[in-house]
């Protein structure tokens, strides 16, 4: 039996391929501007039809979006599986978050653990900027807001997905990322009333988990990172109950 020809595979196919695997492996984020043709025709070492070829593949994909004089961009909600009007209903609803920590525990302790055994010299700079962002917040006590730290230990986290090497967990953190930082946000709330304590106990566990990390004990990462949620679940449930508690009492309070 004759083989069919092998058919010439195209330049702008190649081209196609490169961008997809910045895309996937998180180099390039969605709503990311890409750099002007000319720019990103030099890197590749491409001509510019053969670029413009494979943005407008990407562009039919809908990977890329191409605005009329404003550039080409990864598009924005690429990989966005909670979006509103669920974003918002799931930030409202006090179980979801109880939902989100429950989730939060095996992916990140997934991240951890991957990003302990596989990141490298530019993940472990990124992993120390994110912490050292973390740290600055914790250390301006009374002066930073709540918010403001919950954005930082949000994006801490973040960067240990990318540390990762796995495309799927980064791509689900990334996906929930807004519910991530809002759920954050929440449990700081929640937990710091309750004295500088859970404060302090915090950061410990987070300079233990970025130390394992970067030390590449990869076991001990996963370990912290589930120490610190079941951490988290109990002071907030701790919280809740004393919301309870006292509510409770109030309501059996003899008018005067």
């Amino acid at each position: 039996m004759k083989a069919p020809p092998l058919q010439q595979r195209r330049l702008a196919d190649d081209i196609v391929d490169r961008i997809e695997t910045l895309i996937l492996e998180g180099t390039l984020k969605p709503g990311e501007r890409l750099p002007a043709e000319r720019t990103l025709a030099e890197e590749f070492g491409v001509s510019r039809p053969s670029l413009r070829e494979a943005l407008q593949k990407l562009v039919a994909r809908g990977l890329l979006t191409s605005r009329h004089g404003g550039g080409t961009f990864v598009t924005e909600t690429l990989g966005s599986s909670f979006r509103d009007p669920l974003l918002e209903l799931l930030a409202k609803n006090p179980e979801a978050h109880r939902d989100l920590l429950e989730f939060r525990h095996t992916l990140e302790g997934s991240c951890a653990y991957y990003a302990a055994l596989r990141a490298t010299a530019p993940d472990r700079e990124r992993l120390t900027a994110a912490f050292d962002k973390l740290a600055e917040c914790h250390a301006r006590e009374g002066r930073g807001s709540r918010a403001e730290e919950g954005v930082a230990d949000a994006h801490f986290h973040l960067a240990i997905a990318e540390a990762s090497h796995n495309a799927v967990l980064l791509h689900t953190i990334r996906s929930l990322f807004e519910l991530l930082e809002r759920n954050v946000v929440t449990n700081i709330g929640g937990m710091y009333p309750h004295g500088s304590e859970v404060r302090e106990t915090l950061m410990a566990q987070h300079r233990d988990l970025y130390r394992a990390i970067m030390e590449g004990r990869a076991e001990d990462a996963r370990a912290m990172s589930s120490r610190h949620l079941h951490y988290v679940e109990e002071v907030l449930t701790e919280a809740q109950d004393e919301v309870r508690r006292v509510e409770r009492a109030q309501r059996r309070r003899t008018p005067a």
